[in-house]
């Protein structure tokens, strides 16, 4: 298995990894090509695909603001999972967060994604109680 920076080029297996994962939230103006290649752009050295077999497995995306560093819509290939996939691709993502200097760093999860629960909290991860999440779409 491969880990390498994720481009462009690689949103249409991206995106069709992310349609077969449960618990998994896509917005039609977020994730369009469009949105995640202005994504890409901006965050060029944190976003992260897991190729095995010439097939991407698992994917990881992370954007940073200089201050905090926010990891987005990470799956791995369901028949894969438990085989260390997933961890990998947070490792290169830390090693990216490193890079930038920043040490804060936040996920969401939804609410009933008892599965992308579990891993976060099996990697450290503390779900928090003391803050509410406000969105506005514009």
């Amino acid at each position: 298995m491969e880990i390498r920076l994720m481009t462009i080029a690689d949103y249409d297996a991206v995106y069709g990894l992310w349609c077969q994962t449960a618990g998994m939230r896509l917005r039609s103006n977020d994730d369009t090509r469009e949105g995640i290649s202005r994504f890409l752009e901006r965050n060029p050295t944190s976003n992260f695909v897991a190729v095995e077999n010439n097939e991407i497995v698992g994917v990881i995306m992370c954007g940073m603001d200089g201050r905090r560093a926010y990891i987005y819509h990470t799956t791995v290939k369901e028949p894969l999972r438990g085989k260390g996939i997933g961890k990998a691709l947070l490792n290169k993502v830390y090693e990216a967060i490193r890079a930038a200097g920043i040490r804060k760093n936040g996920l969401l999860v939804i609410k009933d994604n008892e599965i992308g629960k579990g891993f976060w909290r099996s990697q450290g991860w503390e779900e928090r109680h003391d803050v509410l999440y406000y969105s506005i779409n514009m």
